[in-house]
């Protein structure tokens, strides 16, 4: 059994910053990449952010330039920092690994639960 926990979500004003983390923990053998993702009301769920394993990571064009997505193999980790927040961001955020599971080495894409974001002033 394998499960990804998100936390760090919360109000912030336009203009603020957050940083998300999620940890895998569980039978894990091996996780390729990581990444995050978010969903509005009504609304099909969107790539934010992702990194590989080695690194290289890939945004969404709305976020570029004021998100960055990193990562820690040794504490199965990986982060969402988010600044100059805009109203537009507001959404619940998901993580998501693909990995491959320990003992049966089935490849596994799993979400965690999610954490609401709000930029309101």
């Amino acid at each position: 059994h394998v499960q990804l926990v998100e936390s760090g979500g919360g109000l912030v004003q336009p203009g603020g910053s957050l940083r998300l983390s999620c940890v895998a923990s569980g039978s894990i053998f091996s996780i390729n990449s990581m990444g995050w993702y978010r969903q509005t009301p009504g609304e099909e769920r969107e790539l934010v952010a992702a990194i590989t394993s080695g690194g290289s990571t890939n945004y969404a064009d709305s976020v570029k330039g004021r998100f960055t997505i990193s990562r820690d193999n040794a504490k199965n980790m990986v982060y969402l920092q988010m600044n100059s927040l805009k109203p537009e961001d507001t959404a619940v955020y998901y993580c998501n690994a693909d990995l491959t599971e320990d003992k049966s080495y089935r490849y596994l894409g799993v979400w965690g639960q999610g954490t609401l974001v709000t930029v309101s002033s």
